[in-house]
């Protein structure tokens, strides 16, 4: 009779936790399991009666929502009311801008593999791949970096080609004149440009990111884009975007620009427009531009559209030459020779058809910048990021091989081993997850999160991988010239770190702060609850919450426990085991993030150390699992395997590490409950080994394949030009000379040639018939080679004094 009553009690227990989702429902549930379990169900004590009727008691008030509703949910939603942080509109609208994708996956502690794995990245179209293949290869053949630096501006017959071939209106469909690009197909074009130089690649860059032509495209009424779109895409037009002021630098929602709607005169007729004042600075092409975007306050004080005054941030399009608009100065951004400048207008008269999208985008400026950023951060300078790291990859395989020490390659030394690896692993994983973001905007998807990761991740990456290649071509990388490329990419690396959302910023508030936001499966939802004040509504979220942080505690603590072998991984590959830790990793940061947010509520959002080693967590993961993609999506080899392993690893262990930073520095017992559950047998994660980052660096030392396959989208000059071209050859020379080599050191290992310095020894082996007349002159055109490459430039005085 005992043994039914456990039964019965059991379905009841579950029922209610299947159907309500109350948490206490399944702890009852699997209490009276386990006893039932234990006791058998048979001769149980009277003791356990009470015990009985207490847990159906509690599975029914939390796992029955009426119930519940009554009973918790109506005290609860003023109290949280209370807490939860407010959120102004402009905060919301950044909060709320784009859309959500692998990254919800991430918060939801469970990834689904499946999906990601069957994901599809849109390759070039033949249009892309010939326009890379034709227009983007003579472009890059026309540049001359070196010179670029010395003129401080590209060439007239560069700007003509620019605007000839429409490289400026990438982004512009065809119907309008453009070339109507897919986001991977604009990503490559800039990263191929930026291999070559980096101030082409912003010139080109900007017009097709945040700017005019973007948001004519989505926003601009039939009229503004017949008129501007055609002349944007063919050069005809150069824009800008107005954003950033002195006063509101990250925060442009605080612009003091202002727009006064009064009547005024516009080729030669009184018209309904707009009076505007605004100081803007550090605005890429504003020393050029013809076509101005601005974003400012609108006001109505005179109620000429209607009864509200302040009509919120608005954007238009201001031809360059009006009274009272102040441009053509130069910034020097870090000697790096884009045009830079502010703009100042002082009571410049547009109509009110300047507004782009017309009257009715009154008051949704912020909206437009905030999703077209959304999709923007994704693209452009991830894309130079990945152009620098490919570049430095090339550059240095080739150099460690090249480059010679006690008759050694320095690449076979592990000091120089080290950084190696970490060129060639990052290189790896920043490709791999430009690819992968690409390919969610090209799916249709304006992943907001991930692309404000991509653009700080890639950025801080490039700072590493570009450092690591300063570092081995050690002297020769700080003496500027047409031979050393390294140099003008490393005084890119702050321009990359700090534009567009400043990394600190974007670490520290945005990634963690949208994603809790937007991401997560019940915070949304708890969110817009207590803003209606739906009691069934808040009920739902809560319990569902609470539910949800439950089960992602029991999962982070199981998934610890048996190494992530629990994890399912539902496709077929030998990286089963990173999957699994990523799962893990994932649970885990679900369970933490609750954590952050049950612990300091509304203050989350001011303790940035915390927000940001959340970031770290989150971002890292993405990172992995676009690395776990690409190897999944390209042609199996040797290298990649170790590439990816070593990608992969280093992910893991960072993320470690982000997560040990919160929950070392969240205060209060929960802290201590999630360091249990979530590092219950300690935090045993490593870096790469030593022997896994000695297979990554020997990839770009040894593998002319994996060397290709890792930098497919630099320009390669030819053989003759200073820099990678004259590397290249020598390479391809040293590599022909080492069987050579080789021979000469096998004779004497065995006594057949005395030991003598590189030079003699070539000698000797001619002369006592160990190496043909042949393989002596391909010994000498090496040496020669490498004697070439490792110059580095000089000028006379004369010359020196006029270097810019």
């Amino acid at each position: 009779m005992l043994a039914c009553g456990w039964i019965v009690a059991w379905i009841v227990l579950f029922g209610f936790a299947y159907i309500g989702r109350g948490w206490l429902a399944w702890v009852g549930a699997l209490a009276v399991l386990f006893l039932t379990w234990y006791l058998g169900g048979i001769d149980t004590p009277m003791l356990f009666t009470p015990l009985l009727l207490a847990s159906i008691l509690l599975a029914a008030v939390t796992g029955f929502p009426p119930l519940r509703c009554a009973l918790f949910a109506r005290s609860l939603l003023p109290m949280l009311s209370r807490v939860m942080p407010k959120l102004g509109n402009t905060e919301r609208i950044a909060l709320e801008a784009g859309t959500v994708w692998w990254d919800a996956q991430i918060f939801t502690g469970a990834p689904d593999w499946k999906y990601l794995a069957d994901f599809r990245c849109k390759p070039l179209s033949d249009k892309e791949q010939a326009f890379m293949d034709g227009p983007v290869q003579r472009l890059c053949a026309m540049l001359d970096d070196w010179q670029v630096q010395q003129d401080r501006d590209l060439s007239p017959e560069v700007w003509d080609f620019l605007k000839r071939e429409r490289f400026f209106g990438m982004v512009i469909p065809e119907e309008f004149g453009g070339l109507g690009f897919s986001e991977i197909g604009h990503s490559r074009v800039v990263t191929r440009i930026a291999s070559r130089s980096i101030a082409a690649a912003v010139t080109v860059m900007v017009p097709n990111s945040l700017g005019p032509g973007e948001l004519l495209v989505h926003y601009g009424t039939d009229e503004q884009k017949k008129r501007y779109l055609e002349r944007l895409a063919t050069g005809q037009e150069i824009p800008c975007f107005a954003l950033t002021g002195p006063e509101a630098g990250s925060d442009a929602a605080a612009t003091q620009s202002e727009g006064i709607v009064e009547h005024g005169t516009w080729n030669g007729e009184q018209v309904l427009g707009l009076r505007l004042n605004w100081n803007k600075r550090y605005i890429t092409l504003a020393p050029v531009a013809t076509l101005i975007g601005l974003a400012f306050q609108l006001k109505d004080p005179d109620h000429l559209l209607g009864e509200t005054v302040d009509r919120g941030i608005t954007c238009a399009l201001i031809p360059h030459d009006l009274p009272g608009v102040d441009i053509g100065r130069h910034h020097d951004p870090m000697g790096v020779p884009f045009n830079n400048g502010p703009i100042v207008g002082k009571d410049v008269f547009v109509p009110l058809d300047a507004i782009i999208g017309g009257v009715d985008q009154i008051g949704n400026g912020w909206h437009m910048l905030m999703d077209s950023l959304a999709a923007g951060r994704s693209i452009s300078l991830p894309a130079l990021a990945v152009g620098a790291a490919q570049m430095s990859t090339r550059i240095c395989g080739a150099y460690a091989t090249v480059r010679e020490q006690f008759d050694t390659p320095i690449g076979r030394f592990e000091g120089i081993e080290e950084p190696l690896a970490r060129i060639a692993g990052l290189t790896y994983l920043m490709t791999a997850t430009r690819t992968l973001t690409c390919g969610a905007l090209d799916a249709g998807e304006k992943p907001a999160v991930l692309g404000s990761i991509a653009k700080a991740y890639l950025t801080d990456a490039m700072r590493e991988v570009v450092s690591d290649a300063m570092d081995i071509r050690a002297g020769a990388a700080i003496q500027r010239g047409p031979r050393n490329a390294l140099s003008r990419m490393w005084m890119s690396v702050p321009i990359g770190i700090t534009v567009e959302g400043a990394n600190i910023l974007t670490r520290s508030m945005i990634i963690y702060g949208q994603g809790a936001i937007r991401c997560h499966p019940w915070v949304p939802k708890l969110i817009d609850a207590i803003a209606d004040k739906n009691l069934t509504k808040f009920d739902v979220a809560t319990f569902g919450y609470i539910n949800f942080v439950f089960t992602r505690g029991v999962r982070a603590l199981l998934l610890a426990l048996t190494g992530s072998r629990l994890a399912r991984v539902p496709i077929d590959t030998e990286l089963k085991r990173y999957y699994q830790h990523l799962t893990r990793y994932a649970s885990a940061f679900a369970f933490v993030s609750d954590m952050c947010m049950a612990t300091l509520g509304g203050s989350l959002k001011r303790r940035e150390k915390i927000s940001g080693r959340l970031a770290d967590a989150l971002a890292w993961q993405y990172l992995a699992a676009a690395a776990l993609k690409r190897y999944h999506d390209e042609t199996k080899f040797a290298s990649n395997y170790d590439l990816v392993r070593w990608s992969v690893t280093t992910a893991l262990f960072r993320t470690q590490e982000a997560l040990r930073g919160v929950l070392d520095n969240l205060p209060g017992p929960l802290a201590i409950l999630a360091r249990c559950l979530v590092f219950p047998l300690g935090a045993h994660r490593r870096p790469p080994s030593d022997l896994l980052g000695q297979r990554a660096a020997r990839a770009i030392l040894e593998d002319r394949e994996a060397r290709i396959n890792l930098t497919p989208d630099i320009y390669v000059p030819g053989p003759d030009e200073p820099g990678l071209g004259q590397l290249e050859a020598a390479l391809e020379k040293a590599v022909r000379a080492i069987p050579v080599e080789t021979k000469l050191r096998d004779a004497v290992r065995d006594g057949r040639l005395e030991r003598a310095h590189k030079d003699q020894l070539d000698e000797l082996g001619l002369a006592a018939g160990v190496i043909t007349k042949e393989e002596y002159e391909a010994l000498a055109e090496a040496q020669a080679a490498r004697d070439e490459v490792v110059q580095v430039d000089a000028f006379d005085t004369q010359t020196y004094r006029t270097l810019r």
